[in-house]
């Protein structure tokens, strides 16, 4: 059997093969809401035959968004919006769900790529006021962000919470925290970002005290038969910065605190960092996580190939793989990877009499006749 299309858990989240779809940002919300083009979306890659979705970045607060397109969970209408998407798209697709909550910090009030996607000065609408950990802008040129100070920790924290409430209500099957990409927890965890010197700054352990405390109140929150999990950069690829050594310290911190998983990316915290990307760039951090500290781990990062991911599997090196842009592009990627793999895979009755002559057992439960 193909590993790649084995079942596996998250917590007591059950899957049907190993193929996440990775949270990618659309910037098509409108005040946080959801709208016809997350329908389509979503239930467009819902029927990709993957294990588990994740949704797009969701802010805990207006403030949170990196753009004013981006997703939202902080309001009534922002839940409404997204079950009204959910709805139409549990209709027709058995795939699980999951939803990655977050908060920008200081990389917040930017525009949306295809227009550039520079820093909006807080002065200038649609802008807004970054927070942050310390008084450092993300790029020189940039706005300075607010420090946040313990009432705004308290705001952050008690948003997450709120949102991870809204998500429970929802139906969401599984959270995933971003702490990754140098947004504000891994803001607070990187020296290149938190320059604090009370509780929250400083040393390894005080710089992950937020986003500890931050995994405790959405662990609170939402339902203990779901799981929740975190995405982490194991490294900021700049000197001095957050490391692979440091993401070790704090996965076994999270796993005391009952986290399900870690899905292990890289970079985002500096325009100095110094990637050079290439197929499985990222995969060597997956498997330090999960050796090291026994926590299922999602691999991600040019991981394009059907044969390139059943062997990062079969390696042992990761619990599952993670697509990104790859299953944009090629929405039915994992029909081709199980072609390729001599694997079977859930796709729509609709769709079943598409099948290639050759591959006339692909669709699980597939029966086509005609009249």
């Amino acid at each position: 059997m193909s590993k790649l299309f084995s079942p596996w858990h998250i917590g007591n989240l059950s899957l049907s093969n190993r193929i996440v779809i990775a949270p990618m940002c659309q910037y098509s919300a409108v005040d946080g809401n959801a709208g016809d083009w997350h329908t389509v979306h979503v239930g467009h890659l819902a029927l990709s035959g993957a294990g588990l979705l994740v949704l797009e970045a969701t802010a805990v607060l207006p403030e949170g968004r990196v753009t004013p397109g981006d997703l939202g969970l902080y309001s009534d209408d922002n839940e409404a919006a997204l079950a009204h998407a959910l709805r139409a798209v549990r209709a027709h697709s058995p795939i699980k769900i999951a939803m990655q909550l977050g908060h920008a910090g200081r990389k917040a009030s930017s525009d949306a790529p295809w227009l550039g996607g520079r820093q909006i000065p807080a002065g200038k609408p649609p802008g807004w006021q970054s927070v942050a950990p310390s008084a450092l802008p993300h790029a020189q040129g940039e706005d300075v962000p607010v420090v946040l100070d313990a009432a705004g920790l308290a705001r952050v924290r008690d948003g997450f919470a709120r949102s991870a409430t809204r998500a429970g209500r929802l139906g969401i099957d599984g959270i995933e925290i971003h702490a990754a990409h140098g947004y504000l927890l891994h803001q607070f965890l990187s020296p290149l970002a938190n320059a604090r010197t009370d509780a929250y700054g400083g040393s390894l352990e005080n710089r992950m005290r937020f986003p500890l405390e931050v995994f405790d109140a959405v662990r609170a929150a939402f339902p203990p038969d779901r799981p929740v999990w975190v995405r982490l950069s194991a490294t900021d690829w700049v000197e001095g910065g957050w490391d692979i050594e440091d993401t070790l310290a704090l996965a076994q911190a999270l796993k005391a605190r009952g986290c399900d998983a870690l899905h292990v990316s890289s970079g985002g915290a500096s325009p100095l960092q110094k990637i050079a990307p290439a197929p499985d760039y990222q995969v060597a951090f997956a498997r330090r996580v999960k050796s090291e500290t026994g926590l299922p781990t999602i691999a991600v990062g040019l991981i394009t190939e059907p044969e390139q991911a059943e062997a990062i599997l079969a390696r042992g090196d990761a619990s599952a793989v993670a697509l990104a842009r790859a299953i944009l592009y090629n929405p039915r990627w994992p029909w081709h990877a199980a072609a390729a793999l001599g694997a079977q895979v859930e796709a729509p009755r609709q769709y079943w009499r598409s099948q290639p002559s050759e591959h006339r057992n692909l669709f699980k439960g597939s029966r086509i006749g005609q009249r």
